[in-house]
């Protein structure tokens, strides 16, 4: 037996295929879609946060799954904790912070290009995550773990998830970095690309949209907001093109560009580009497409595909959420998304 398929096989004996860190949050979504922010009546309630997204979206497609965030001693942590208890996914890794409050976020529904949020996370439970947190969690029974950018943006949690990058690699665990730039939660959106770019000699595999891998590779992220109708396509691309380069001479084995309607582009350190096309539907909300995305991309990842079957897989999951009303609880499962896809001429 060959060392690569031993190896492979003591990969498959972890407890977890995947370990997802960071942010977790009740949603509220308007119920009227259409609605201006200032006219809503009435909100639904679901569970979002990067990561927690992710990792309800990789349990439905039959994934072992792990999530490492934080709650408050609350009832709205109560609800963030049934719902993933309910989902599957493991949650006795997950501390209560005494004092400190699991965090809200307000979502409005406008499609077909307005989705306004609006983040209540002073005092939040998840920003609290430690290196005790970090030293409890099952990262050797691991083979993916999952970090995001906002885990980096303040101190504890930006400690905790360079240690457990360190720790993943220690034990031959993938490292995924989710971009996941969200400005008004950075004290200075500046810091996100110093922040990013000192985190990336321990990442495996970088996610990110256009913008978010523009303001990862800048010393500020304000230079990267470009207006297209002011310069040209080919510029804008020459700039997204310059970021992947920085991105990757900093060691990660691929970067992955979530484009939208567009697809998906998978770069790898010596210039290869793998295309994947979009599946076309219509847009209700966009919110948790790309973590819809995230969580299609890793299976088809930890089921030992290439780069461009994954990335198509990750495109179907973000097409059938963009038709839905929220992230978390509209995330499909594995036979849905594998009708969809053959439905649609396969991969």
């Amino acid at each position: 037996m060959s060392m690569a398929r031993i190896e492979g096989e003591r990969m498959l004996q972890r407890q977890y295929d995947l370990l997802a860190m960071g942010r977790s949050s009740i949603d509220l979504y308007a119920a009227d879609i259409g609605a201006p922010f200032p006219e809503i009546t009435h909100f639904a309630a679901y569970v979002g946060g990067c990561p927690t997204n992710i990792s309800v979206g990789a349990r439905r497609l039959g994934l072992r799954v792990a999530l490492l965030t934080a709650v408050g001693d609350d009832l709205v942590g109560d609800f963030v904790l049934r719902f993933l208890e309910r989902e599957g996914v493991e949650t006795r890794f997950i501390p209560r912070k005494p004092g400190r409050r699991t965090s809200a976020v307000l979502l409005g529904v406008e499609p077909p290009d307005r989705f306004p949020l609006v983040y209540y996370r002073d005092n939040c439970a998840d920003m609290e995550l430690d290196i005790d947190d970090v030293l409890a969690a099952p990262i050797p029974e691991c083979r993916v773990l999952l970090i995001s950018g906002t885990g980096l943006s303040r101190e504890p949690s930006r400690s905790a998830t360079l240690l457990a990058a360190e720790r993943a690699r220690a034990h031959d665990v993938r490292v995924f970095l989710d971009l996941d730039f969200r400005p008004p939660l950075w004290h200075d959106v500046r810091a996100y690309g110093v922040t990013i770019r000192l985190a990336l000699p321990l990442v495996d595999v970088v996610l990110g949209t256009a913008d978010e891998v523009k303001a990862a590779a800048l010393a500020e992220a304000g230079e990267v907001r470009i207006e297209h109708a002011q310069v040209s396509e080919s510029r804008v691309a020459g700039e997204l093109d310059h970021a992947i380069r920085l991105l990757l001479e900093r060691g990660p084995r691929a970067l992955v560009v979530k484009r939208g309607a567009e697809g998906a582009t998978v770069h790898l350190p010596h210039g290869e580009v793998i295309t994947a096309p979009a599946f076309p539907v219509e847009v209700l909300n966009v919110l948790g497409a790309g973590d819809a995305f995230a969580a299609g991309f890793l299976y088809g990842y930890l089921k030992g595909w290439d780069w461009y079957r994954a990335a198509r897989m990750g495109n179907a999951c973000g097409a059938i959420v963009v038709t839905r009303h929220g992230c978390a609880n509209f995330m499909p499962y594995e036979a849905e998304v594998l009708s969809f896809i053959q439905a649609r001429g396969g991969f």
